[in-house]
């Protein structure tokens, strides 16, 4: 297996882990915070997109799909153009509200660009650096690596948060 195959196998994952957690869901269980204070589905979600979206992008030079495909005007929440959620305050998780159909088309959008970004990679771009801000600098294989381990935890949040909505976790899909 090429590393391209196994992160194509890696971020495939991500999509139907989505749907299995928006599956079913009402907008008051997208938007119900556990414990009062925890972060929403609906928030979870649109993070993990946000996040793939923007860092993908950034990797490959180009624009966000959030911006290039209008879901920061369908969406229309009441936070700046290049938001992703880092350090949101309560109550900017509370605001970030929208219909599990929308959530679930704008991550299937960001995943078909991130698809697109892997079909051109090989080995030898893998080791090319994305981000001089740290040290060492960040390469295209360990930022998409970082995406991965961000976006599968924050879905498996959303799963948990399902969960505990219901009483009983989701586990089918670990």
């Amino acid at each position: 297996m090429q590393s391209k195959e196994l992160l194509l196998e890696a971020f495939d994952r991500i999509p139907g882990l989505v749907r299995q957690v928006l599956d079913g869901l009402d907008p008051a269980r997208l938007q119900h915070r556990p414990a009062g204070n925890g972060n929403s589905i609906a928030w979870l979600i649109w993070h993990t997109g946000r996040v793939e979206d923007a860092q993908v992008a950034s990797a490959a030079g180009l624009e966000q799909v959030w911006t290039a495909e209008g879901f920061v005007n369908r969406f229309g929440l009441q936070l700046g153009e290049r938001d992703t959620g880092y350090g949101h305050s309560s109550e900017q998780v509370d605001a970030v509200r929208a219909p599990r159909e929308l959530l679930q088309e704008y991550y299937e959008a960001v995943h078909r660009q991130t698809v697109k970004v892997l079909d051109d990679v090989d080995d030898p771009g893998l080791d090319r650096v994305v981000d001089r801000h740290w040290n060492p600098p960040v390469t295209l294989g360990v930022r998409l690596v970082s995406i991965l381990g961000d976006c599968l935890q924050h879905v498996g949040q959303a799963a948990y948060a399902k969960g505990l909505h219901s009483g009983t976790a989701d586990t089918s899909g670990a």
